[in-house]
């Protein structure tokens, strides 16, 4: 999912970087201290599923949990997400400096838009079945806008890569599929254990 360096158009990367500007500012005034811990946790966990990744081309296929932490965590997804990709980048030359606002933006934005709508259905499902199914779907979709956004990303950049942003969208069916199951398991354990979890970043998207 994370796209090299040298890979996209100087308009595309400069588009990104301004867009994740945005993200990080909207991000960062809706990280409430509550929510601090629970960022630290899926960032370290994007930093960590994300690293085993099979090359594509100029992009990549991972794991990366975003419909999880969009639904966590909401617009504070764009911080936690951006740390995760920029300790790659700086560590283990995974993606890149140039790009990581495109990066950040591919994975953090389609997180936001659907823990936007799937958190507040998840806390009126009413049942630990039914939450499950949301942050199943949730999850799943999450990568598909994904995966859509890095398609669109290297279309743009060039004809060229348009093969490549079909291969993409391809290789990552069967992590859609992963990323849903995975998310439903986790929503099913929090609404369980930890339901409050969900209503702090509900107050959050309410300010």
């Amino acid at each position: 999912m994370h796209i090299v360096d040298g890979a996209l158009a100087t308009e595309v990367v400069v588009a990104g970087a301004a867009l994740t500007a945005g993200g990080l500012a909207m991000g960062l005034r809706k990280l409430d201290m509550e929510l601090i811990p629970a960022a630290g946790v899926l960032s370290a966990s994007f930093f960590v599923a994300s690293l085993i990744h099979v090359p594509i081309g100029v992009s990549s296929v991972h794991l990366i949990l975003n419909g999880l932490a969009g639904i966590i965590l909401g617009w504070a997804a764009f911080p936690a997400l951006f740390v995760g990709l920029l300790l790659q980048a700086v560590f283990f030359a995974f993606g890149g400096i140039s790009v990581l606002g495109v990066n950040t933006f591919n994975i953090a934005a389609p997180a936001v838009l659907v823990g936007l709508i799937a958190q507040p259905l998840i806390i009126r499902s009413g049942s630990s079945i039914g939450a499950a199914i949301i942050g199943g779907i949730a999850g799943g979709l999450a990568v598909a806008v994904t995966t859509l956004c890095v398609a669109l990303a290297l279309a743009l950049s060039g004809d060229n890569l348009v093969a490549q942003a079909k291969l993409v969208f391809i290789a990552h069916i069967p992590i859609m599929i992963i990323e849903g199951l995975l998310s439903a398991a986790a929503i099913y354990l929090i609404y369980k254990v930890k339901p409050e979890l969900l209503r702090v970043m509900s107050r959050e998207v309410s300010k």
